[in-house]
């Protein structure tokens, strides 16, 4: 990923997305830190299907089991650090 100033991005945009649209990616950076992401649409994840997401949810909650009281000192644990 090939980094760009903010001034240069909006100067020559048509140009970046023409390079975007052959698969290039820009980081946009503005007095050089990082503000934005320019990527093709393609490479960006899709979401998955709410339903598919509370069916895999439903069977884990099936198949892992968790004695009482057992997330209270995960959470207890975890403030130690």
């Amino acid at each position: 990923m090939t980094d760009i100033g903010c001034f240069d991005a909006k100067t020559h945009l048509s140009r970046l997305l023409d390079r975007v649209s052959r698969g290039e990616s820009f980081t946009i950076t503005r007095h050089g830190k990082p503000v934005a992401r320019l990527v093709p649409v393609n490479s960006q994840k899709t979401q998955a299907d709410p339903q598919e997401v509370l069916a895999r949810l439903r069977k884990l909650r099936r198949e892992v089991k968790v004695r009482p009281g057992e997330i209270r000192e995960w959470i207890e644990e975890g403030r130690r650090f």
